[in-house]
């Protein structure tokens, strides 16, 4: 009996994430759904309440995990020394970045889901999280450099937002459009090098 209701739960699953991929959250039909699951309405609801609720299923632990990952890195980085801290910028971040990249690919289906599926949901909004956690710490960074003697230029808050942002977009193609893991791993490497020096450029290092 456990085993048939895990059955259906996978098939469940299986069908809202073929669903999902196929349309995007709002687009997706629950009818569509639990006709490939080979389920009932009645019996789709006895696992998840809604289709939010499936689509949470497919991706809040991938979500909640890479997230978790990118904030202790910045908080890694901002607890050193500020001498460290100028002394090794880019380098816990390079090392979360490629965290990222090997997890992604471990749930790429999942990633793409975030990435290219979730309008309409409370996910649609992650590059933009992200984008907003990046610029914290960066001032946060600015002020220890400052702290330091070291001449900064102050970034006009709208540039600052396009620069992170672009550098999210840039990095989450290799999921968005499907690039083979290892043509990523180089890509991220080559991106990391162009944004830590435009950033030094930028900032008067």
């Amino acid at each position: 009996m456990i085993e048939s209701a895990q059955s259906t739960q996978q098939s469940i699953l299986q069908a809202g994430k073929k669903e999902f991929l196929a349309k995007g959250f709002q687009a997706a039909s629950l009818r569509n759904i639990v006709k490939e699951a080979g389920v009932t309405t009645g019996a789709f609801y006895g696992y998840y309440k809604s289709k939010e609720e499936l689509f949470d299923a497919l991706v809040a632990q991938p979500y909640q995990t890479m997230m978790a990952q990118y904030i202790k890195a910045q908080q890694t980085f901002a607890a050193l020394p500020p001498k460290e801290q100028l002394l090794s910028m880019g380098d816990i971040s390079g090392e979360c970045m490629n965290w990222i990249v090997e997890y992604m690919y471990e749930q790429q289906d999942a990633f793409k889901l975030l990435l290219c599926c979730a309008e309409g949901t409370r996910y649609e909004q992650f590059i933009h999280q992200m984008a907003e956690i990046e610029v914290t710490y960066t001032h946060q960074f600015m002020n220890v450099l400052s702290q330091l003697g070291q001449p900064v230029r102050e970034i006009d808050s709208q540039l600052e937002h396009i620069l992170i942002s672009g550098m999210f977009a840039a990095f989450f193609e290799i999921i968005i459009h499907d690039m083979p893991k290892e043509q990523a791993t180089k890509y991220i490497k080559e991106l990391r090098e162009f944004y830590t020096a435009g950033w030094m450029k930028v900032m008067g290092l």
